[in-house]
């Protein structure tokens, strides 16, 4: 069966806009406060990557991980989020965001939240992740936390 997604927000998914403090020596942005965010959602590792011009990453899930998406530029990614969880009130909804250096944001991405992204800013883009989890658990010896829908041809998670 292949579900219809309803263009709509989704539960726990939470965009904050990132402002950037501008002086003669570049600029200052906050990307994380612990003041903002309920306690179990506090970051356990940070990671930043590099993607390039019209590539894509994902779609893929969590399923007890929280990310932290910062993206704040040099270059602007199209976001597609769609609600995998069957019990949330916004089960398939799907959202599409665009964030980066003309809109700079945070993006919190809940465990059950397909999500993926796509460099579409025309130059190389740089994007920080602050999860709630370790990757592969503690020195890295548990399980992955990581369902990839993109190795699968039969995907309904369709990055358009």
């Amino acid at each position: 069966m292949n579900p219809t997604f309803n263009m709509a927000e989704i539960n726990g998914v939470f965009v904050k806009d990132i402002k950037k403090h501008i002086d003669e020596r570049g600029w200052l942005a906050e990307l994380y406060r612990s003041d903002e965010m309920d306690e179990p959602l506090f970051p356990q590792m940070a990671y930043i990557s590099l993607t390039m011009p019209d590539i894509r990453r994902g779609p893929h899930e969590h399923i007890y991980q929280t990310d932290y998406f910062c993206f704040l530029g040099p270059s602007d990614f199209k976001i597609i989020l769609w609600d995998n969880r069957k019990n949330s009130a916004t089960y398939l909804n799907k959202m599409t965001l665009f964030l980066g250096e003309n809109k700079p944001a945070a993006l919190m991405v809940p465990p059950g939240v397909v999500h993926a992204y796509k460099n579409v800013g025309g130059k190389n883009g740089l994007v920080i992740n602050a999860a709630n989890k370790l990757y592969a658990g503690k020195m890295k010896k548990s399980e992955i936390d990581e369902i990839r829908h993109e190795s699968n041809p039969d995907t309904v998670f369709i990055f358009d």
